[in-house]
C-alpha cells in the first residue's frame, strides 16, 4: 500500500500537468490564429496593417477584460467548468473566422477568441495548485510556460499550411478542429480534472485572509497585476520588434534578425524548463527572478550599445530568451504564495485572474510604447526599454514578497 499510492499520486500528479499543459498551449495557439493570415485577409478584405493588426488589439483588450471577471467564476463554479467553456469559445471563433464575410464577421472572431483566451491562467493555475502535490507545482509550472511556448510554435505552422492549401477559410475551420480536440480531451478527463469539494472555511482563509475582504484592497493583488505589466512590455517589445531592432543597430539581414527572434523565444523554452527546478516551495523566488531578469536586462543594454559583434547577436539573443523564461516558474510561485497568503485556496481564480491581466495590458501596450521608438528612428532605445521594464518587475517582484500587515 504505501509504494502503491505515491506511485499512483505521482500519475495522477503528470497527467494534470499534462492536460493543463495541453490547455495552455491551445490558448497561445489561438494568440496567432489571426497574424499569420494577415496577407490573405488584407486581399480579400482590402485592409491596412493598422487594421488588421486593430484584431489582435481587439483580442487581448477583451481578454484582458475578460481574465479579471473569469478569477471569479473560477472561484464560484469551478476552474474545470470554466476552462472547458473557455475551449469552446476557442473553437467557436474559429468557426466565426471560417465563415466571416465582412471585416465585422472578422472582429466578432477575434473578440470571442479573447473570451476564450481570458479564462486560462486563473482556470489552470487553480487546477495545478489544487490537484498537483506541492513539491511537483514548480515542474507544473514549467510544462504549463511550455505548453504556452509550443502553442505559439504550433501556430504559424498550421494556420499558414492550411491557408496557403485550402485558403483562409480552411485555416479558420484547422484553428476550431485544434479547439475541439483539445475539448475532447479535456472532457475526457474529467474525472481526474473535475472540480472536486471546495476547501473548509478555515483552510481558505489562508494566513491573512478574512470573510468579506475585496480582493481590490488586496495590495498584493496590485503589486503582481504591475509585475506582470512590466515583464510583459519586455517580451512584447521583443517579440513584435526584435527583427526591426536587431536590423536597425547591426544592419543584420531580415533573415538574420528573424533568427535572433526565434533564438530568444527558443532560449525561452529552455529557460521555463530550467526554470522548474529552481522554483521549490519555500524558496526566495523573488531572488531567482532577480538574477534571471537582472541577467537578461544586461544583454539588452549590452545589445543597445551596437558594440558587439554581429554574429554574437543571436547567441546573445537566446542567453537573453533563457533568463526571461527561467523567471517564470519562480513568478508563478510567488503569485501562488501572495495568493494563500492575501486570500486563501478559495482565492486562486481571482488573485490569478487580476493579476495576470496585466500580461494583457502589456501584450496590447507593447506596440504602441516602443513602435514609437522605432518610428522616431531609436532602435537602440527599444531595448533600454526593454531593460527598463525588467528591472521595474524586479522591483515589484521584491514588494509582492514583502511581508505586509493583515487587510482590515
Amino acid at each position: 500500500m504505501s509504494t502503491t499510492l505515491p506511485a499512483e499520486a505521482s500519475r495522477r500528479d503528470f497527467s494534470v500537468i499534462g492536460l493543463v499543459g495541453l490547455a495552455h498551449g491551445t490558448s497561445h495557439f489561438f494568440h496567432l490564429m489571426l497574424p499569420p493570415l494577415f496577407p490573405w485577409l488584407m486581399e480579400g478584405f482590402s485592409l491596412s496593417f493598422i487594421e488588421v493588426g486593430a484584431l489582435v488589439t481587439v483580442f487581448f483588450v477583451v481578454s484582458g477584460i475578460g481574465q479579471a471577471v473569469a478569477g471569479f467564476w473560477v472561484d464560484r463554479f469551478g476552474a474545470y467548468r470554466v476552462l472547458c467553456w473557455g475551449i469552446v469559445l476557442l473553437a467557436a471563433s474559429g468557426v466565426l473566422l471560417g465563415s466571416a464575410q465582412s471585416v465585422e464577421g472578422l472582429m466578432l472572431a477575434a473578440v470571442v477568441a479573447g473570451a476564450g483566451n481570458s479564462v486560462f491562467h486563473p482556470a489552470d493555475f487553480t487546477l495545478l495548485n489544487r490537484k498537483v502535490n506541492g513539491p511537483r507545482l514548480g515542474h507544473a509550472f514549467s510544462v504549463h510556460a511550455l505548453g504556452g511556448y509550443l502553442g505559439w510554435a504550433a501556430g504559424p505552422v498550421l494556420m499558414t499550411a492550411a491557408a496557403t492549401l485550402g485558403g483562409w477559410r480552411a485555416a479558420g475551420f484547422a484553428a476550431a478542429a485544434v479547439g475541439l480536440g483539445a475539448l475532447g480531451l479535456i472532457l475526457a478527463a474529467r474525472g481526474l480534472l473535475g472540480d472536486g469539494p471546495r476547501p473548509s472555511p478555515d483552510r481558505a482563509e489562508g494566513k491573512r485572509g478574512k470573510p468579506g475582504v475585496s480582493v481590490l484592497r488586496v495590495p498584493e493583488v496590485w503589486l503582481a497585476f504591475a509585475f506582470f505589466l512590466f515583464a510583459t512590455l519586455a517580451l512584447g517589445a521583443l517579440q513584435n520588434f526584435s527583427p526591426a531592432v536587431l536590423g536597425g543597430i547591426y544592419g543584420l539581414s531580415l533573415g538574420l534578425a528573424t533568427a535572433g527572434l526565434t533564438a530568444f523565444l527558443m532560449g525561452g523554452a529552455v529557460g521555463v524548463f530550467v526554470g522548474g527546478f529552481v522554483a521549490r516551495p519555500g524558496s526566495r523566488h523573488e531572488r531567482a527572478i532577480l538574477l534571471a531578469f537582472g541577467i537578461a536586462a544586461l544583454l539588452a543594454l549590452l545589445l543597445a550599445t551596437a558594440e558587439m559583434p554581429p554574429w554574437s547577436v543571436i547567441p546573445l539573443m537566446a542567453l537573453m530568451g533563457v533568463g526571461t523564461g527561467a523567471a517564470g516558474p519562480s513568478r508563478d510561485m510567488m503569485v501562488r504564495r501572495a495568493a494563500v497568503t492575501a486570500l486563501g485556496e478559495n482565492g486562486f481564480g481571482r488573485m490569478y485572474g487580476l493579476s495576470y491581466s496585466g500580461l494583457d495590458v502589456g501584450l496590447a501596450a507593447a506596440p504602441l510604447l516602443f513602435g514609437g521608438l522605432l518610428d522616431a528612428g531609436r532602435p537602440a532605445a527599444v531595448l533600454g526599454g526593454v531593460a527598463l521594464s525588467l528591472g521595474l518587475a524586479i522591483l515589484v517582484a521584491v514588494r509582492v514578497s514583502a511581508p505586509r500587515p493583515a487587510v482590515a
